[in-house]
């Protein structure tokens, strides 16, 4: 809250839509809301005498957060106000009228689900992966929160049941569990599936079976007190009240865990590598995993090392756990970050780790980076390491990494078809406040509020016929959230 207030002279047959502008205007602010005392949201062509106002009522203009979403190759953004901009393979042209008020969105892999402020949902891109919830539309109201797999939505509306829309084959279809579904907590999902935590502690499951999770029959008498749910693109991984674990779906990929069922006790943390094994963090600070061994579900290599771990992080098939005295130990397939030897002697003093695809990056406590894994995903950031200094945060695609430094730069690397080469835009990369990415492209929020984008072009990396949208009089610096 800024705290600035201005007065504004007004007449019966002025439209809110002209006050909120001229509020706008006297305020230097960006798009936003307008509210009344009583907080309605004042919008429209509606007419200052129909409005039911006070004379004189005290009016607040409210600056929204802007928030970015991607499915795979598009970007959607929130604006201050509350409607949304695309860019990349996304048409929104022929919803853009009801993208208002918006709250939040949600991503499948190519569609976006935007959440209103009176709990409605607008839908728009591919409908084969959740674009198009026409068939739905008269069931989505006081929609609490939306979760997706790769082609299908799933929202938790206000009393507790679940609404789906997308692809029936891949989690769209919940009429086989529709009665079951009531008191939903929350829902996690793998690429085909979905499993939802009820209020007593329970799970319903639904969506592609045996492969990706969608039937818990096997364990479904085990399910009870759940806490929460971990998912890799095949299985899932239920964390229960006592500290214990409970998984299903493809075996092979995390879905059988009886070889080492003994050992998942006092359970803090699971983390998952995508392509099929999880690593679960205990209570005294070692590690127990499972999935495919080739892809990190074995880490008897390395077991007698994994002691004090305070933190894991995960490629597709390889796992990095930083240990209490800041150094790195890994495991799972060599190639995609499994093997560090070659920058053991770096990884020292390491405060957080980001991951692409098959590569990791290390920032350590001096502000420098360290990396390894796949050099085509950014496992060598060899031509940009003398620029890798006082680096605050690092985002990554599925192939290029980049850096926030302390003074607002941005620094890339990894392939350039991906995000890796930003110096086409390097002049517009100063006072970066954050970035968030598609799997093939970048967008960084500045300090002034507008919005840089690079990477693969249409895939969200141009964002060149939505620039005035986007430009710093029209947004207003805040948070996001991110779906990769």
């Amino acid at each position: 809250m800024s705290g600035k207030t201005v007065s504004l002279q007004t007449h019966d047959d002025e439209s809110l839509e002209s006050l909120r502008l001229r509020a706008q205007r006297a305020l230097a602010a960006g798009k936003g809301r307008l509210f009344s005392s009583a907080g309605n949201v004042l919008d429209g062509e509606t007419p200052l005498k129909r409005a039911r106002l006070q004379n004189a009522e005290p009016l607040t203009f409210q600056v929204g957060r802007v928030a970015i979403q991607a499915t795979w190759g598009a970007f959607a953004t929130i604006l201050g106000d509350g409607s949304v901009v695309t860019w990349g393979r996304a048409g929104s042209s022929g919803v853009v009228g009801q993208l208002k008020n918006v709250q939040q969105i949600q991503a499948t892999s190519a569609a976006f689900a935007a959440i209103l402020v009176d709990g409605s949902v607008v839908t728009w891109e591919n409908a084969n992966f959740g674009g198009d919830s026409s068939d739905v539309n008269d069931q989505l109201k006081h929609v609490q929160q939306i979760q997706a797999t790769n082609h299908a939505f799933a929202a938790i509306v206000g009393d507790g049941s679940v609404v789906t829309w997308g692809d029936a084959r891949r989690g769209a279809d919940s009429s086989a569990v529709h009665d079951q579904l009531k008191n939903v907590q929350q829902i996690q999902a793998t690429n085909y599936a979905f499993a939802a935590i009820l209020g007593n502690g329970g799970v319903v499951t639904w969506g592609s079976t045996a492969e990706f999770g969608g039937d818990r029959s096997d364990v479904q008498f085990q399910l009870k007190n759940v806490c929460q749910i971990q998912a890799n693109c095949h299985a899932f991984a239920a964390m229960l009240a006592d500290g214990s674990v409970v998984t299903w779906g493809e075996a092979d990929a995390g879905g059988d865990s009886s070889a080492v069922r003994d050992q998942l006790k006092n359970v803090q943390q699971i983390q998952a590598a995508k392509e099929g094994a999880f690593a679960a963090m205990l209570g005294d600070g070692s590690i127990v995993t499972w999935g495919d061994a080739e892809y990190g579900g074995d880490s008897s290599a390395v077991q007698d090392q994994l002691k004090n771990v305070q933190q894991i992080q995960a490629t597709i098939s390889a796992f990095a756990a930083i240990l209490g005295d800041g150094s790195v130990v890994t495991w799972g397939f060599d190639r995609s970050g499994g093997d560090s030897s070659s920058v053991r002697d770096q990884l020292k003093n390491v405060q957080q780790i980001q991951s692409t695809e098959e590569a990791f990056a290390a920032i350590l406590r001096d502000g420098s980076v360290v990396t390894w894994g796949q050099v085509e995903c950014g496992g060598d950031s060899s031509d940009v390491c003398h620029q890798l200094k006082n680096v605050q945060q690092v985002q990554a695609t599925s192939a290029a990494f980049a850096a926030i430094l302390v003074d607002g730069s941005v620094v890339t690397w990894g392939n350039a078809n991906f995000g890796g080469d930003s110096s086409d835009v390097n002049d517009q990369l100063k006072n970066v406040q954050q970035i968030q990415a598609t799997r093939y492209a970048f967008a960084a929020i500045v300090g002034d509020g507008s919005v840089v984008t690079w990477g693969h072009a249409i895939s969200g990396g141009d964002s060149f016929a939505v620039r005035d949208q986007l430009s710093c009089d029209q947004l207003a610096l805040g948070e996001y959230y991110g779906h990769r």
